[in-house]
């Protein structure tokens, strides 16, 4: 297998010295975990579907409103930690 990577990410690799078989496993990884993650919500949500029926307009309004709410609430709490997630810089000594 050979994997492709922009000109620009191959030379930040490098200057970081990463390690990038590792890292491709552990993005290869993630990734496999995730598509599990839908497959399974996926077949719950049908098996949901087949016990109680299709869900009501007014039922997929509520969900959607409830998610939007929950992804802005999620987005305003990465912008309050953002700051304090920067390094701090040490003051440097005079001579």
């Amino acid at each position: 297998m050979q994997v492709y990577l922009p000109d620009e990410l191959y030379a930040e690799i490098k200057q970081r010295k990463l390690p990038a078989s590792e890292l491709l496993q552990e993005a290869v990884r993630a990734e496999i975990r995730r598509q599990e993650l839908i497959d399974a919500a996926d077949e719950y949500l049908q098996e949901l579907i087949e016990e109680f029926g299709e869900p009501a307009p007014e039922d997929i309004a509520w969900a959607e409103d409830v998610a939007r709410h929950l992804k802005e609430r999620r987005a305003e709490q990465a912008e309050r930690r953002a700051p304090a997630e920067q390094p701090r810089r040490r003051a440097k000594k005079a001579s």
